[in-house]
């Protein structure tokens, strides 16, 4: 599903195969591969991660919303400085994940809020009840992401990925009242 939200500082668009190279800074980084699941492993140059973008591309149209994968890009100068995205958790049953990857030079300016915010605003629209996401216990970073979100803790699990994680969720009732609509 096509999907394009504006915030104040940002546009959450479908990924494009031109993006490899902003998409390379996120996913080739080994700060942000770190903490990735074994669901994805750092992307190692240009050409793999245009292999990646074009499936992505491939596999959105025939995702359910709200599931899909989303390139963040600033508005003032278009540079792609992320990636959301919202996926089935294994056991690929019922649970929603949510997760989001920034280039590390543009962390700690608050763009993973403003975009979390809005796609999450976004996903319940489209009938989904709950979002979870996963983090690794000591991914003080991703910890600190999800209560941003208005995400509470449920506990932890190792049935997610089999390793052992941190989950948290938000409900609509959840939302943090400044979220945008």
């Amino acid at each position: 599903m096509d999907i394009s939200l504006t915030t104040d500082r940002l546009i959450i668009r479908d990924w494009s195969v031109d993006d490899a190279e902003e998409a390379l800074a996120i996913y080739g980084s080994p700060d942000v591969a770190h903490w990735l699941t074994p669901a994805m492993d750092r992307v190692r140059d240009l050409a793999a991660m245009r292999s990646v973008l074009q499936a992505w591309q491939e596999a959105q149209p025939n995702l359910p919303p709200p599931r899909g994968r989303w390139a963040v890009q600033r508005r003032d100068d278009r540079t792609v400085v992320g990636g959301l995205g919202i996926r089935l958790l294994p056991p690929y049953e019922d649970d929603l994940e949510m997760s989001w990857q920034l280039a590390p030079g543009a962390w700690g300016q608050g763009y993973a809020t403003e975009a979390g915010r809005a796609l999450i605003a976004w996903a319940f629209t489209q009938d989904a009840e709950e979002l979870f996401a996963v983090a690794r216990p000591n991914n003080v970073r991703a910890i600190a992401m999800a209560k941003r979100l208005g995400m509470q803790w449920v506990g932890e699990t190792s049935k997610y990925y089999g390793l052992n994680l941190q989950v948290y969720r938000v409900r609509p009732s959840d939302l943090p009242s400044d979220l945008p609509s």
